[in-house]
């Protein structure tokens, strides 16, 4: 079996030190080259080498070493890391999970996708288009106690506004590099107040000759634009199934031949890749 090997750039006074600490490696990391080299190792030896390197930083005779010590520390958790969860995936075929469930909407009104990699406001796009809305509101993400969305539409003129930008941060900048789920916020439509909780279930490999973005599954249509929220909605409904209700022939013109139940997740991907 052939073990995976991970690549590390190191500059030659840390490939000395690595040498120091680990005799058995000195063959590899090319010490009589002066300038800095990239050197590959399996998961154990760069394991080995961490370990080795923070039980050796606190007695380090020169701050020059100390700091290689420092350095080596960084770059083996990062290889570490990159190893492991997400990073183990190739960029090119890496798949982010989420699923996007309307709050507070009885039955629930949700959608599961998977994406690659892109910045949020694409993101944004895509559950515009599988949720069934029209985009023609503000909106943004909360994600562990920040905003982000897009600072020239959300700037609300007081001085302590703050927004991070959602057009240059990406999927990967916001979610575990271990791929553990997490739960955050989209929000769209400020007046009607649609909340969307959204999951990120997990980052996946790509499946060969599939084409993406793709919506898995999901229930129930999208609310219509207007409605007046999820309880604005739930009259709606109320007064569509009522013949008798005093609203109801006016929101029946105004809704035409809308279905709440209607949900097609082959339409939904398809309407998403247009996007």
């Amino acid at each position: 079996m052939t073990l995976s090997q991970h690549s590390v750039p190191i500059t030659a006074a840390q490939r000395k030190v690595v040498a120091d600490l680990l005799p058995e490696l000195s063959d590899r990391l090319d010490l009589s080259k002066k300038n800095s080299r990239t050197i590959s190792f399996t998961v154990k030896e760069l394991q080995t080498i961490q370990q080795k390197a923070q039980e050796s930083i606190r007695h380090a005779e020169t701050g020059m070493i100390r700091n290689s010590l420092r350095h080596i520390i960084e770059a083996t958790s990062k290889a570490i890391e990159d190893s492991q969860g997400i990073g183990s995936i190739p960029i090119s075929e890496r798949l982010f999970q989420f699923k996007i469930t309307l709050v507070e909407s009885k039955p629930p009104i949700w959608r599961r996708i998977q994406v690659k990699n892109c910045a949020l406001d694409k993101l944004h796009e895509r559950i515009q288009t599988v949720m069934g809305w029209n985009n023609s509101h503000l909106h943004r993400f909360e994600i562990k106690g920040e905003r982000y969305g897009d600072p020239e539409y959300l700037d609300d003129g007081y001085d302590d506004f703050r927004c991070v930008d959602s057009t240059i941060t990406r999927i990967s900048d916001v979610v575990p590099k271990d791929g553990e789920r997490i739960h955050f916020l989209y929000l769209y439509d400020f007046g009607d107040n649609w909340r969307h909780e959204v999951i990120f279930e997990g980052c996946l490999r790509a499946e060969a000759g599939q084409r993406y973005p793709l919506c898995l599954e999901g229930e129930k249509n999208c609310p219509l634009e207007n409605v007046g929220g999820v309880w604005g909605y739930a009259e709606f409904l109320e007064a569509l199934a009522d013949p008798s209700h005093e609203e109801h022939e006016e929101f029946l013109e105004w809704a035409g031949n809308f279905d709440p139940e209607d949900f097609d997740a082959v339409k939904m991907t398809r309407e998403m890749r247009k996007v």
